[in-house]
C-alpha cells in the first residue's frame, strides 16, 4: 500500500469513524485571519445584537460535492429509473439522503434495509428486512431494484448483520429472487483487486459479481466505472476490459442487469 492510499485512508478513520477531520481543521485555522478582519470590519458597520459563529473553512470549498461517487451513482441510476418508469421499484440499502431521496422526487419507492428507519418520508415505504436470509414468500415482488453502494457490507458484520463470507451471494440470490423475470437491476459496488477490507467493505472483481449474477438469472447489459481519476465512464463488456478493471486498486462499478 503506498504512502498517499495510506494517508487516504487515515484521514477516511479519523474524519468518518472518530469526528476528526483534519483537512477542515487546517482550512479552519487558515480563515481565522480572514474572519477576524471581517469581524472588525462588520462591528464598524453594523450597531445590532451581533453574536459570533464563526464559519471559517467555507471560504476554500466548492460550491457543492460533486466529486464523490456516491453523487454520481445517485444522479445517474434516478434518471435510468425515470427513463423507465417501472411498475414498482425497490431499494436494497442505498442511501437515503441520496439516491432514494432522489427517486422519491419522482416516484413512489419502497426500501429494505436491516437497520431500523423512524422517519416517515412522503413517498417512501421502509420495511426492515436482512436481504441475507429474507422472509418466506418475497418472490417475484417487483419490476425493477436498487442497491447502490450497499452489497460489499453484507456478512461483514458492520450494520448489525451476521458475520457471513457468502454474505453477498446470499444477497444476490435474495434480490433475484424478489425481481420479476424481465425486471431490471441496478448495482454498485467497489471494483477493484479483490479484497477484504475489515470490517468496512468488500471490493470485488467485476467478474465475481457478474459470475454470481448470471447463476442467478442475471444478464450484464451495462457496466460504467467511476474513479477520481477519469470520472464516470461507460465500460465495454469484453473480458480484457473487466480483467483491466479488476486490476485496478479502486473503483465504484456500476452494473445494469437484467433478469432472464
Amino acid at each position: 500500500m503506498n504512502m498517499r492510499v495510506t494517508l487516504l485512508r487515515l484521514h477516511w478513520f479519523l474524519s468518518a469513524q472518530c469526528g476528526i477531520d483534519l483537512i477542515k481543521m487546517l482550512r479552519s485555522i487558515r480563515g481565522v485571519p480572514r474572519y477576524i478582519r471581517d469581524l472588525i470590519r462588520i462591528k464598524k458597520a453594523y450597531t445590532g445584537r451581533l453574536e459570533l459563529v464563526p464559519c471559517l473553512f467555507d471560504w476554500y470549498e466548492e460550491g457543492g460535492a460533486t466529486r464523490n461517487e456516491y453523487f454520481w451513482q445517485d444522479l445517474i441510476v434516478a434518471k435510468k429509473i425515470f427513463a423507465a418508469n417501472p411498475e414498482k421499484h425497490i431499494d436494497i440499502g442505498s442511501r437515503v439522503d441520496g439516491f432514494v431521496a432522489h427517486v422519491a422526487s419522482f416516484r413512489e419507492i419502497e426500501i429494505f434495509d436491516i437497520r431500523s428507519i423512524t422517519t416517515k418520508i412522503p413517498g417512501v415505504t421502509f420495511k426492515q428486512a436482512d436481504l441475507m436470509n429474507p422472509k418466506e414468500g418475497i418472490v417475484d415482488y417487483c419490476d425493477s431494484i436498487s442497491c447502490l453502494h450497499a452489497l460489499e457490507h453484507f456478512g461483514l458484520g458492520r450494520y448489525g448483520d451476521p458475520l457471513d463470507l457468502q454474505g453477498y451471494e446470499h444477497g444476490i440470490r435474495n434480490m433475484a429472487r424478489i425481481l420479476r423475470s424481465g425486471g431490471v437491476f441496478y448495482l454498485s459496488v467497489p471494483v477493484g483487486v479483490e479484497r477484504i477490507e475489515f470490517n468496512a467493505q468488500r471490493v470485488f472483481n467485476p467478474k465475481t459479481i457478474i459470475e454470481s449474477a448470471e447463476k442467478n438469472q442475471l444478464m450484464l447489459r451495462e457496466f460504467a466505472l467511476f474513479t477520481h481519476e477519469d470520472g464516470l465512464v461507460e465500460m465495454g463488456l469484453t473480458s480484457e476490459i473487466l480483467d483491466r478493471v479488476g486490476s485496478k486498486r479502486y473503483g465504484l462499478g456500476i452494473f445494469t442487469l437484467i433478469k432472464k
